[in-house]
């Protein structure tokens, strides 16, 4: 359960029966892709990002919370306390719709703040979600994160708002913090029973003998689709370690997200893929197809 201020309670549920009400406001036609990279284009390590306050995190997670019950006018009053608004975006290439979330002067890397975007599907009930943690950090997987949103129906792509590097010591990564907006709209997914996708890049001299390797993290809900993923990616040409069959290099145990998941027995897979992988377009959107048909099976 979640808390409004003023000890208002969200109820939160494990499976959303509906497809979430377009948010009332501004409506665009754009690529999703091209809107996404222009957004994650200012990053870089030396950029601005300000942690938020535990209410600050908590008011953008509960709009995350309200847009998917329905309850759209409270998640716009409640989001825009925090200077977030909302808006549905057309994606060009699909020509399916998506909530945004985003900071309301639509660029947040201008703000200074850096918390991040939220996409939600809003022809489908949301199932599942698809986070970008490091985006430009771990180079494209921004692109990645958006072909699995593209790919299946039912997803929340929760995008991380700056650089790994940026700010000041470890306080924008937050896929190892719990005090981010990140974090806390993750949470609030995973209260609603929601699986996870975790996204994540690697240079090839790092693990120089695979190409992807898949984990559940810290806990083990999701290994069946774990299995079934490092099949595909297998059948794709990708060399794939997996992290229950033997000692993998970057498996994610300590990824706070993935930890808040296995602690409430919700599934969760940490990927993580090679430069290589990302940067041919092809192998990339080969990958894509086979995470998001993951995802497909949670819906």
């Amino acid at each position: 359960m979640a808390l409004l201020a003023g000890g208002v309670t969200i109820a939160t549920l494990s499976r959303q029966p509906h497809a979430p009400a377009a948010p009332k406001g501004p409506e665009i036609r754009a690529d999703l892709e091209r809107h996404v990279t222009s957004f994650t284009s200012a990053f870089g390590p030396h950029g601005g990002y300000r942690p938020p306050a535990r209410d600050e995190r908590r008011a953008v997670a509960d709009g995350v919370g309200l847009l998917l019950d329905g309850r759209r006018e409270e998640a716009a009053r409640r989001l825009s306390s925090v200077g977030y608004g909302m808006l549905t975006l057309t994606d060009r290439a699909t020509g399916r719709r998506y909530a945004e979330i985003a900071e309301s002067d639509g660029s947040g890397a201008g703000t200074g703040r850096g918390w991040g975007r939220v996409y939600i599907d809003l022809d489908s009930p949301p199932r599942w979600s698809v986070q970008v943690p490091h985006p430009v950090a771990d180079h494209d997987t921004e692109r990645l994160g958006v072909a699995v949103l593209r790919g299946a129906p039912g997803g929340v792509l929760v995008l991380a708002g700056a650089h790994r590097r940026a700010g000041r010591g470890d306080e924008a990564d937050v896929a190892h913090r719990v005090d981010t907006v990140f974090h806390a709209v993750c949470g609030e997914l995973v209260d609603r029973g929601m699986p996870g996708i975790q996204v994540h890049g690697f240079a090839d001299d790092s693990a120089p003998a695979y190409d992807a390797i898949v984990s559940t993290g810290r806990g083990e809900d999701g290994r069946e689709e774990a299995r079934g993923l490092a099949r595909e990616l297998r059948d794709g040409g990708l060399e794939v370690c997996r992290a229950w069959a033997r000692r993998c290099p970057l498996e994610g145990r300590s990824n706070r997200q993935g930890r808040r998941a296995a602690a409430e027995e919700v599934p969760f897979l940490h990927l993580e893929f090679s430069r290589s992988v990302r940067d041919d377009e092809e192998r990339r959107t080969r990958t894509a197809e086979a995470v998001a048909a993951t995802a497909a099976d949670w819906g």
